[in-house]
């Protein structure tokens, strides 16, 4: 165990764990308190949640190439704790006008659009950071305690929201949101300040180097299509129907939570396991375990009873736990250094871009073929996609020595 723990020797990645775990507990509750504030405002309603949720989303896809360059341009640190402050002030705003009973929908909307800056301007400089905080061959082990951080919050968070929800207010949850970006903003101050050695040129041209570096490896683009397919046609419907055949048949709202809940303790599982561990062919580990996302949606399409679907989804928490976290260690040790904010920017709009519309589609399109023959189409194509890309001799013999 002292050897799968070698990563948290370093008194920097410990700084940087500290103030990012609480950070990821703070967004697990966010969720939850946005949206019964939004719920428990004058004109709030379900379309009102739906503006909001679209209003941040948008404004992370927006922002995260730009993200991507200033992160190659004036170091991770830098951007990272830039982003962690208009986290904390958007929230921390809108704490305000909750708990003084002043806020507004269009000014939920307007903070929602202040966070989704915050993170997607964030989220580059996550994969670069870390290669400067731990030795080449602990960035497994790092991301994995990551990993496991992000699964455990996303138990906890909501949790602990709807407990200060219970005792207290949405705004409460808001306002302990806003102090964990404070943390994490504190964390951050506290790294040595890192700048990369990439020349400074116009957006677009850094832009374009960026793209240039990331089409060039064929590997890169194809597992980045790979997600973002998964994410328009499996995971988009599995998370718009799932709710919904949970209420038909399988107990309502507390039978998905513990469906979303399993999901996530088979992360914190997935990430322990790979503690330790630096796998050859690690891309093509990545690959074969983005096949775990199909199985509680084929316990969804094949009407199993609850307790199936609950271990499928504690199976599908680990392979994704053993995808990510492959995935991001294989970008850290191969990208350059000086391109790393970019390429990783790539890697999440084209992950997740797709991801709205199937949000957006999912109803329409299980109101023509049924939920459950939709879903089953998803795990058709999720299944099929992996036997296609692991094919691959790129994907296939990448990291084989």
């Amino acid at each position: 165990m002292t050897h799968r723990l070698r990563a948290l020797r370093h008194p920097r990645f410990r700084r940087f764990l500290i103030g990012q775990s609480t950070s990821l507990l703070g967004s697990g509750m966010n969720t939850i308190g946005t949206t019964f504030a939004v719920l428990q405002l004058p004109g709030g309603g379900v379309d009102a949640v739906g503006v909001v949720m679209a209003a941040r989303i948008l404004a992370v896809l927006a922002v995260l190439l730009l993200g991507g360059v200033l992160t190659d341009r004036l170091g991770a640190r830098a951007v990272m704790v830039t982003a962690d402050v208009f986290r904390f002030a958007s929230q921390g705003v809108l704490a305000v006008l909750l708990l003084t009973h002043g806020a507004r929908i269009w000014e939920v909307a307007a903070l929602a659009v202040v966070l989704g800056i915050g993170e997607g301007g964030f989220s580059p400089g996550l994969t670069a950071l870390v290669p400067g905080l731990v030795p080449a061959d602990e960035l497994a082990d790092a991301n994995s305690l990551l990993q496991i951080a992000q699964a455990a919050a996303s138990v906890a968070g909501p949790g602990l929201a709807g407990l200060l929800i219970a005792v207290a207010d949405a705004g409460t949850v808001v306002a302990a949101d806003a102090v964990s970006y404070g943390v994490s903003v504190l964390a951050l101050a506290g790294l040595p300040l890192s700048q990369s050695a990439a020349p400074r040129r116009g957006l677009l041209t850094e832009l374009g180097r960026g793209w240039k570096e990331f089409t060039s490896r064929t590997w890169l683009w194809v597992t980045t299509l790979h997600i973002s397919l998964f994410n328009f046609v499996l995971w988009a419907p599995f998370l718009v129907l799932g709710p919904t055949l949970a209420q038909q048949r399988l107990g309502g709202a507390r039978a998905w939570g513990l469906v979303l809940a399993l999901y996530g303790i088979g992360s914190i599982i997935g990430g322990l396991a790979l503690l330790g561990r630096n796998p050859s062919r690690a891309l093509a580990w990545s690959i074969a375990a983005s096949a775990g996302w199909a199985i509680p949606a084929a316990a969804l399409a094949a009407r199993l009873p609850l307790p199936w679907v609950a271990a499928a989804a504690l199976l599908a928490g680990g392979g994704a736990a053993v995808c990510g976290t492959l995935s991001t260690t294989v970008i850290q040790r191969e990208v350059p250094a000086e391109v790393r904010g970019r390429i990783s920017a790539f890697d999440g709009l084209g992950a997740f871009a797709l991801g709205p519309l199937g949000l957006a589609l999912a109803g329409p399109a299980s109101g023509a073929v049924g939920a459950e023959r939709l879903l089953g189409l998803g795990v058709l194509w999720q299944l099929t996609a992996v036997g296609v890309v692991l094919a691959l001799p790129s994907v296939r013999r990448h990291g084989a020595g």
